[in-house]
């Protein structure tokens, strides 16, 4: 990721909080295969697990990112192939030598036309297009368990679907109880549905290593041409619009607070 100084968003809780917020990552795995694609990515929803020790760490990055996947996603076929050394000798849980990464894009990204830099375009006309967007990128091992006959195996799966159900029926959705709707639960699934759903996909755990997170939402422009931003946003009506306006609007201030420190 490139990251500019004026757009870095370095506080490792604000990261995870991010990636709460925006669990659908990108796993994009480099494995040599004779048979598979070297590079591939899938699209996966996760849960991050962060250590309560680690809670009020803004230094390292510590947290366990965890998912599934399809057996038959040809990335899923790569990593147990890569792996069926090790799995040979009875291991369960798998790791994989190499890093991986997970990308985590914001909800609101938009192209910024240069009308909207109301303080420099019209004294010199030295502006230029760009792209306003926020995103995270976690670096890992990757840990894999595919025996769907071991009983740890069946445990991670049971505990992951849960989890991750529970986490989109209740931020996602708003699911709360109460006066809201209750949430769904896997245990409203037959059981033997169940049971055969988790034979045919991989459990997959991330142990962090680096995090990196970026916010370009106009930072490096001075203050007329933010509000010139903020009003062009705000004016396209759309919820896409308004939500970039707030993150510029955000992110001006934190610069801000930055420089006054």
């Amino acid at each position: 990721m490139y990251l500019r100084a004026v757009h870095a968003e370095g506080q490792i809780p604000v990261l995870q909080q991010f990636v709460r917020d925006n669990p659908l990552g990108i796993l994009t795995t480099a494995i040599k295969s004779p048979i598979h694609s070297f590079i591939q990515s899938s699209h996966i929803p996760f849960v991050l697990d962060v250590p309560p020790s680690a809670k009020d760490d803004d230094t390292i990055p510590t947290g366990i990112l965890r998912g599934h996947m399809a057996k038959q996603n040809p990335q899923a076929k790569a990593l147990m192939e890569a792996l069926a050394e090790q799995n040979a000798a009875g291991n369960n849980k798998l790791e994989l030598t190499d890093e991986v990464l997970i990308l985590f894009n914001g909800p609101h990204h938009h192209y910024v036309t240069p009308k909207f830099y109301t303080e420099t375009k019209p004294v010199s006309g030295k502006v230029v297009p760009t792209w306003n967007y926020s995103a995270v990128q976690a670096y890992g091992k990757i840990s894999v368990y595919c025996n769907s006959k071991a009983e740890e195996t069946g445990a991670f799966l049971q505990k992951q679907i849960e989890d991750l159900s529970r986490q989109s029926e209740t931020g996602i959705m708003g699911y709360t109880g109460g006066d809201k709707k209750s949430a769904w639960n896997v245990s409203e699934a037959p059981v033997n549905y169940v049971e055969l759903l988790k034979k045919n996909i991989i459990g997959i755990e991330i142990r962090i290593e680096r995090l990196q997170g970026k916010f370009k939402m106009s930072q490096e422009m001075g203050e007329g041409d933010r509000e010139g931003v903020v009003k062009g946003f705000e004016e396209l009506g759309s919820e896409v619009g308004r939500g970039i306006a707030h993150s510029v609007r955000e992110r001006a201030a934190l610069k801000d607070q930055q420089k006054s420190l």
